[in-house]
């Protein structure tokens, strides 16, 4: 990671990858309502040692545990310059989840994870199918149980959006990839 970059950057390049990735391609179906309603919290944690990143994730969760569901629905905690190998941020996740389940909050809030290096067990390094999962830099998203559970009633067949997301994302190739995601986000 460029840790010269600022905050300011980190934001935009993080929001530009929401727009044209996750919902411009709907790889999330349930992002663009929270996103429309600005229900979205961004932290840039600019910490260096794994300590401080689990002390950051345990202070958002417990923000978003204890905030207003309508004024903050998911945080998404953005760790530029740390965790930039994937497998060391792979290995990091199982801390937040023991960090998770620690403070009871398992069934409450859910982790779900985006790296710029993100690679399914199943896949090859740079096998397109990884793409779902690739975000300008590391970072852990927090999500309410309730509001997924809410998105997911409305949703016929959840296990169809992983597999319709690898098909988009073949359909694609890399170099749709790269031309959708280097297009401005108002396209």
């Amino acid at each position: 990671m460029n840790k010269v970059e600022n905050d300011a950057s980190i934001l935009a390049a993080t929001q530009h990858w929401l727009v044209r990735a996750v919902i411009g391609l709907n790889l999330c179906p349930f992002a663009k309502s929270v996103y429309i309603k600005k229900q979205i919290r961004y932290v840039i944690d600019r910490s260096i040692s794994d300590q401080d990143v689990l002390a950051a994730l345990e202070a958002e969760m417990i923000y978003l545990a204890d905030a207003d569901p309508a004024q903050v629905d998911t945080s998404l905690l953005i760790v530029p310059d740390i965790l930039s190998d994937f497998l060391d941020y792979n290995n990091f996740l199982n801390r937040a989840q023991r960090l998770l389940k620690r403070m009871r909050l398992t069934g409450v809030l859910q982790i779900a994870s985006f790296h710029p290096r993100y690679q399914f067990a199943d896949r090859g390094t740079d096998d397109i199918e990884n793409y779902t999962n690739r975000a300008p830099y590391p970072i852990f998203q927090l999500l309410r149980e309730a509001s997924i559970e809410r998105a997911l009633a409305g949703f016929s067949d959840t296990s169809t959006i992983y597999e319709r997301n690898q098909e988009t994302l073949r359909r694609l190739g890399h170099d749709g990839w790269h031309n959708w995601l280097n297009k401005p986000a108002d396209d």
